[in-house]
């Protein structure tokens, strides 16, 4: 039985990792990985455009399933173009593997033809960047990349030079087992308790939630019921929090609403779960401030905090409820919804349809496709006034999704991750919000 090559030993462990599909474009530098995957059905190749479409998309798949996504590009522009994408993934913390393959190893060093250092170039947009050199390094090396990109919620980069590739594997079969990782973090008693010291003796408190409160919903709306308090939501916690909700108050910040902002600016104390908010003119300056977020360097530096608690929102809040006087006074809470109420009117008042009017407000056809699409659509949008709309007007009900580049901050991520999106779940509605820039930027993809 012929020995297998590294570039075979790579798919198998892929697919030993529950890989089902690398994004990328063909180039000579990935002949190797391209012609041990055309010989295994057990994984599929995304023929993409552009190599930033391939990773968009795995960004896409990895956020709507929490689980690996992989996307590939060949040797010096072509995994140039992986970068924006990647930085969009790390940054929305999703598990993402690139592979970045290099010029000749031999080359390396010379400037030679499209010669890059991709182990400098990705290290910022990546908790792990390694260069295989020696066939010894195979499955290893990628199997480190596997599970660093699987803890740590972000990309992963191995660089593999073409003929390395297509070197005679040392080592036959994949070593590791990589099962879902369900770790829940829970901060101490003493810190349960001085939390709750202080909401019990608060009088007006605001909840300020964004994408670490995935999975807490139940938890949430207890806490909130217990606290008389308002939430407020960031964008990336719109999916999770936004539905089912009679604390809801909307968003803050330059898409939110004034209902959102006025809710955080009165509250006595502010209570941040899950969410780094980057815009620091938008927080209170004189509240006291609890901040419970599963990674503490995150503590403290958007604003001013009394209180850091590490710990996953939902362990955390399980530990907290039953320490909770529950609140009487309803002042606070009824008169931020009252001013939501007002706010939403005016937005809605802007997505009306009018019979005669030549053109047709952006408020009112995303107001449309709310009401048209799916009960479990995907949406993804690009950013600017697409976002914009998508965040006032697309309602979330814990079926739908919505994806974005809301923390990179990228043009051109709906068209791709729409893609991406739809790989993965082929029998539902995706719909894409795309800009006229952001869709001529990639529109190569459409074919």
């Amino acid at each position: 039985m012929a020995k297998k090559n590294l570039a075979e030993l790579l798919v198998d462990t892929l697919v030993a990792a529950g890989v089902k599909r690398i994004y990328g474009l063909a180039g000579d530098s990935l002949n190797g990985i391209r012609d041990a995957i055309r010989t295994d059905e057990r994984i599929k190749w995304i023929h993409v455009r552009h190599e930033e479409t391939a990773a968009f998309a795995a960004g896409a798949e990895a956020h709507l399933t929490g689980t690996l996504a992989v996307c590939a590009g060949s040797c010096g522009p072509g995994n140039l173009h992986l970068i924006n994408g990647l930085y969009d993934a790390n940054r929305s913390r999703v598990p993402v593997l690139a592979i970045a393959s290099h010029i000749p190893s031999y080359e390396i060093g010379s400037e030679y033809f499209q010669e890059t250092h991709p182990e400098s170039i990705f290290r910022e947009c990546s908790h792990y960047c390694e260069l295989i050199s020696q066939a010894e390094q195979m499955p290893r090396v990628l199997e480190i990349a596997i599970q660093t990109a699987l803890a740590k919620r972000g990309v992963a980069v191995v660089v593999l030079p073409g003929d390395v590739a297509l070197r005679e594997a040392i080592n036959s079969t994949p070593r590791l087992h990589f099962p879902e990782i369900h770790t829940t973090i829970r901060p101490s008693d003493e810190e349960i308790g001085r939390t709750a010291g202080i909401l019990n003796k608060s009088r007006k408190v605001t909840i300020f939630g964004g994408a670490g409160c995935a999975g807490a919903h139940t938890e949430l709306m207890e806490l909130a019921g217990k606290l008389k308090a308002p939430i407020v939501h960031a964008l990336r916690g719109k999916e999770f929090i936004e539905y089912d909700n009679p604390f809801d108050v909307g968003m803050t910040g330059l898409l939110g609403f004034s209902s959102g902002y006025r809710a955080m600016m009165d509250c006595d104390t502010l209570l941040m779960l899950g969410t780094d908010f980057p815009y620091q003119q938008f927080y209170p300056e004189k509240a006291t401030i609890i901040q419970v977020d599963i990674r503490g360097e995150q503590i403290g530096r958007r604003t001013k905090v009394d209180l850091g608690v590490v710990g996953d929102v939902k362990t955390t809040l399980r530990a907290l409820l039953p320490h909770l006087t529950e609140k009487t006074d309803d002042q606070h809470i009824s008169a931020s919804i009252q001013h939501y109420q007002k706010a939403r009117t005016a937005l809605d008042d802007l997505a009306v349809g009018k019979t005669g009017e030549k053109s047709v407000h952006p408020q009112y056809v995303a107001k449309a496709i709310n009401e048209l699409a799916a009960k479990d659509a995907i949406f993804t949008c690009d950013v600017g006034t697409p976002t914009i709309w998508a965040a006032r007007y697309l309602a979330m009900n814990g079926k739908r999704r919505l994806l974005g580049s809301f923390s990179h901050g990228s043009m051109a991520s709906a068209l791709p991750q729409a893609i991406g999106a739809q790989l993965v779940y082929p029998d539902r509605q995706v719909i894409t919000l795309s800009g006229d820039g952001g869709l001529a930027m990639l529109m190569g993809d459409l074919l």
